[in-house]
């Protein structure tokens, strides 16, 4: 169970700060628009996704790196963490908003399919992996926010899910040029598409822009189920979250405008759009309401609602005024953002 003691010593939140320093979207979208006291545990959980993947992932880590990943978590469940700042903070996480172990687990798990070059032959498979590497994510922030109820645990791993699909929508060519292939196969085929051919040459056509449509549109079914959630978080969390939801979504519309195409050209939504859906969260997240009957967990992500179920813990009550400098604060940042973008344009195009 939480306890007060369990704070994140102010060195620890520094390196785990610098160690994320622009290298995580996620991470920074977090810090602009969620309030200091969730943004700073979340930093301690965003430094540890990072350590796992980069020494999973990029450091080509195999199963010694695994094990010696599960050690370290088994030793920051266990409340005795190893030498290294991003284990020490994550361990105060832990202890104070009773994270339990399966759902940092699920994140390694879903790290390691990506080592092993896992195929993805339905949505179905692809939403499971979606589950572990983003959904885990978005259960756990969930709980960071004191909203533990299976039915807002359930939306946050949906809207984790529907924000890794758009991932996924949007890096087609980028993951295909690093030899890999996230699209439902099954997708392809119907299409006209060798799964495995294409990936020996990839590039863009009519038939593969059909696909990536497909999968935007399951990832715009779930942004709507995740709606349904922002009301069950702390009030100063819900613009945040609903900002979050809606600047994700949009990499979905600017995919549109391009027309499909993440083969050729990656899809950026800009600072000034930013700035407009900013303005919006504070709507979206007035009119989200949540439903008498809530909608069923996904069924790839039952797993981690069950394992987040017995954290019980009362919501914290804040002034319905709380959020309002933050959201005004992160627009302010974006439109300075764009005017920079531009100037440099600008001087670009004279030189």
């Amino acid at each position: 169970m939480p306890t007060p003691s369990s704070d994140i010593a102010p060195a620890d939140l520094v390196a785990c700060r610098a160690m994320l320093a622009g290298g995580s979207r996620s991470f920074r979208v977090a810090s602009l628009v969620l309030p200091a006291r969730i943004a700073r545990p979340a930093a301690a959980l965003y430094a540890f996704c990072r350590v796992a993947d980069d020494l999973i992932d990029r450091d080509g880590g195999g199963t010694n790196a695994v094990r010696a990943l599960e050690r370290r978590l088994d030793a920051i469940c266990a409340g005795h963490p190893g030498p290294w700042p991003a284990d020490r903070a994550f361990a105060a996480v832990v202890a104070r908003h009773g994270i339990p172990r399966a759902l940092p687990a699920a994140l390694l798990e879903g790290l390691v399919w990506d080592v092993e070059g896992r195929e993805y032959a339905t949505l179905d498979a692809l939403e499971a992996y979606a589950a572990r590497v983003a959904g885990s994510v978005g259960a756990m922030m969930a709980l960071l926010m004191g909203a533990t109820s299976p039915a807002a645990v359930a939306r946050a791993a949906d809207l984790g899910v529907a924000m890794q699909l758009t991932n996924i929508a949007r890096d087609v060519g980028e993951d295909a040029r690093a030899g890999r292939l996230y699209l439902p196969r099954d997708w392809l085929r119907e299409a006209g598409i060798a799964p495995d051919a294409w990936l020996a040459a990839p590039r863009f056509t009519p038939a593969l822009g059909t696909v990536v449509a497909r999968l935007l549109r399951t990832a715009d079914a779930y942004y709507r189920r995740a709606e349904a959630g922002i009301a069950l978080l702390p009030v100063d969390c819900r613009p945040g979250i609903a900002a979050a939801r809606l600047i994700y979504a949009e990499i979905g519309r600017v995919l549109e405008r391009q027309g499909h195409d993440s083969v050729s050209a990656r899809a950026v939504v800009g600072g000034a759009r930013k700035v407009a859906l900013l303005a919006h969260a504070p709507l979206l997240a007035w009119r989200a309401a949540s439903p008498a009957q809530p909608a069923a967990p996904l069924a790839a992500n039952r797993f981690l609602v069950d394992a987040a179920a017995a954290v019980q813990r009362p919501h914290p009550v804040v002034p319905w005024w709380a959020f309002g400098d933050r959201i005004v604060w992160a627009a302010e940042l974006f439109a300075r953002l764009d005017q920079r973008e531009r100037r440099r344009a600008t001087a670009a195009d004279r030189a």
